[in-house]
């Protein structure tokens, strides 16, 4: 097995035993931490693929954003020793069916697909390239999925607050 291949495949184990991680622990606090441990690695594999650009922006926006927020408002708001409840039963089972179906639906969809060698002429990715698509509000451009990424981040901070608060009143 080569150098690649082994680093994909703890990457890939550590996505999965930190996303359930993230799901099953009762401490708030914990559950963030483990979905930081997810983003990061995630930001991993996009850099393997050689999506050096969307590594960056996973690490910063979820990892470095949203998760921080999270973290932040819950250490401020003195929630860091409180416990979540035990889930309900049924509300187990029907996460259960759900995440089974998904893993279904995901691999029929896989399996059906064709996949063939893309025949597009490659992009240009230099800086100048990537600098003028952010700033563009044009077909190609990020400026608008920025600024919904802003709100992202804003509903985020306000929900992890209310989340955070919630048992305190």
């Amino acid at each position: 097995m080569t150098g690649p291949k082994i680093i994909f495949f703890i990457l890939s184990g550590a996505i999965v035993v930190f996303s359930i991680l993230s799901i099953s622990s009762r401490r708030i606090l914990r559950a963030a931490i483990f979905l930081l441990f997810v983003l990061v690695a995630m930001a991993g594999l996009y850099y393997m693929m050689n999506f050096q650009f969307l590594a960056a922006v996973q690490l910063i926006l979820y990892a470095g954003g949203i998760v921080v927020l999270i973290i932040f408002s819950i250490l401020l708001t003195s929630q860091i020793d409180s416990k979540l409840d035990l889930p309900k039963k049924g509300h187990l089972l029907s996460g259960a069916i759900t995440a089974i179906g998904g893993i279904m639906l995901s691999a029929m969809t896989i399996l059906q697909f064709t996949f063939q060698p893309a025949r597009l002429a490659p992009v240009d990715t230099d800086m100048r390239s990537i600098g003028l698509q952010l700033l563009d509000t044009g077909v190609h451009g990020y400026a608008l999925p920025f600024e919904v990424i802003s709100i992202l981040l804003l509903a985020a901070l306000v929900g992890s607050i209310f989340i955070a608060q919630k048992n305190k009143t």
